[in-house]
């Protein structure tokens, strides 16, 4: 095998907006550099640099292709690890998956933030065999659940290695919250984002932040600011999950972060989607937080306490209002889907912490998302 540069032109960092240089190797980030500086949390950095969609690609014509990388993902106390792995595409067909056999993590204490262990684990190395010697387009997927720092790019001695011709393909942005994120699927390539991109043929980047849907002013320009055809955005979840934005905020906030894609894409068709069904806050208002036995519980609060805070159901309500207010006057290429449609209660067998869809969960949510929205706004743009 032989290396290739981190920075050379032909290796491309699909979905990544940013490229932070560290100590050993290259961090792919998920927004620009220019919008650190407003974060205001932790995590947001950390979500930022976990990176869901992103996938290297480059065209070759080498048998077999590998990745280095200091893998850092993060779990709980008490609970098992989650599954991390790297997976290719060759032609856009999904091809073997390599987990990460020890990756250093952070121990994190579901009911302490202020408590973060840091355990060191190995450096992770990848090789995929037998991709064929013809010319084709490779993406090595990185691992949508941890921060990846990539450290070595190798094809087969005496390949070929240039840059891959952009697709022709609508592109499409997406934003949403940990069930766009996806950490809980087996592998990247299994994300619902890249499973619905691959079946209505569209170039993916995902803003899907775990726990940061917030609908950050920072985001919002990041995407009236960069090329895109397809916006979608996935919102609620969190904002009920820690009672971040009462029904008074949470409108004008939405209808904000509208007004500045629209600044930048008057014309492009958008859909915004309501949160997927979660048990305890169809009915109740969050905050929802984890309980002992690992499964979500939304908290019992008085009238007066949750006054202006809103259940899943009531959310669902104010984001249609607001979509249906805006096409009323003359957005037409906006639209709402109810996210009840792409996982609703008849599928909770496949959410096990009550909040989250297991890698089956999220695979038919790619499929449902596919065939109820994405396919026909690529139609749309074709």
């Amino acid at each position: 095998m032989r290396s290739v540069s981190l920075n050379a032109p032909e290796l491309q960092f699909v979905g990544a907006q940013d490229i932070e240089v560290g100590k050993r190797g290259v961090t792919p980030r998920r927004l620009p550099a220019w919008t650190r500086e407003q974060f205001n949390v932790p995590a947001m950095d950390l979500m930022v640099s976990m990176p869901s969609g992103v996938r290297i690609r480059f065209d070759t014509n080498a048998d077999s292709v590998s990745i280095t990388a200091e893998v850092t993902s993060i779990t709980y106390q008490g609970a098992l690890p989650r599954l991390t792995q790297f997976a290719v595409t060759s032609q856009g067909v999904v091809g073997e998956t390599i987990p990460v056999k020890a990756p250093h993590y952070f121990l994190l204490d579901r009911f302490d933030p202020t408590k973060v262990e840091f355990v060191e684990g190995e450096t992770a190395i990848a090789t995929f065999h037998n991709l064929g010697t013809h010319e084709k387009t490779i993406e090595i997927w990185l691992p949508q659940n941890a921060r990846v720092e990539v450290v070595d790019v190798g094809i087969s001695d005496g390949a070929t290695f240039s840059r891959s011709a952009t697709p022709a393909i609508p592109r499409w942005v997406h934003y949403g919250s940990s069930i766009s994120h996806c950490m809980e699927a087996d592998e990247p390539t299994g994300v619902w984002p890249a499973v619905a991109a691959r079946l209505s043929n569209a170039e993916l980047t995902s803003f899907g932040f775990a726990g940061q849907c917030q609908l950050d002013q920072y985001v919002a320009r990041t995407v009236r600011d960069m090329p895109l055809d397809i916006f979608t955005m996935k919102v609620g979840i969190n904002v009920v999950n820690i009672d971040s934005m009462r029904e008074r905020t949470f409108a004008p906030a939405l209808h904000g972060f509208l007004d500045t894609v629209r600044d930048g894409h008057p014309d492009a068709p958008i859909c915004v989607i309501s949160p997927i069904y979660c048990l305890s806050a169809e009915t109740k208002p969050g905050p929802t937080l984890p309980g002992e036995d690992g499964k979500y519980f939304t908290l019992n609060r008085s009238a007066s306490e949750a006054f202006g805070s809103m259940s899943l159901t009531r959310m669902r309500a104010v984001i249609q209002e607001v979509v249906d207010r805006r096409i009323a006057g003359g957005d037409k290429n906006l639209s709402y889907h109810n996210g009840l449609e792409i996982f609703g209660e008849a599928d909770a067998g496949d959410m096990p912490d009550d909040l989250h869809p297991n890698s089956a969960g999220y695979l038919r949510m790619g499929h449902r998302f596919h065939e109820q929205v994405l396919s026909g706004l690529v139609q749309k743009v074709s």
